[in-house]
């Protein structure tokens, strides 16, 4: 029985120093929650290769209201997507 006893606390032990190294890599508590809960689940490797067309994708314009298709600016002119937040 002694030994179930240190197992689960060496387990806790192991859980809490993951959830502290989370938090100071995502920068607090409530960010390392919601990388958990939003991020985690939907990060994936794609299969795009250099050379190919990228998937299309529905995008809201720069002036945050009028929404357009990726495929409806591919063309001539190179289209820059940059993805960030700048708040």
């Amino acid at each position: 029985m002694r030994i179930w006893k240190w197992i689960g606390i060496g387990f806790g032990g192991l859980i809490l120093a993951t959830f502290i190294g989370l938090c100071v890599m995502a920068g607090g508590v409530r960010d390392a929650y919601g990388m958990l809960r939003y991020a985690l689940p939907h990060m994936h490797r794609g299969n795009l290769r250099v050379g190919e067309d990228a998937p299309d994708a529905r995008l809201v314009a720069l002036d945050g209201v009028s929404r357009f298709h990726l495929r409806e600016r591919v063309g001539k002119r190179p289209l820059v997507l940059i993805f960030g937040s700048y708040t």
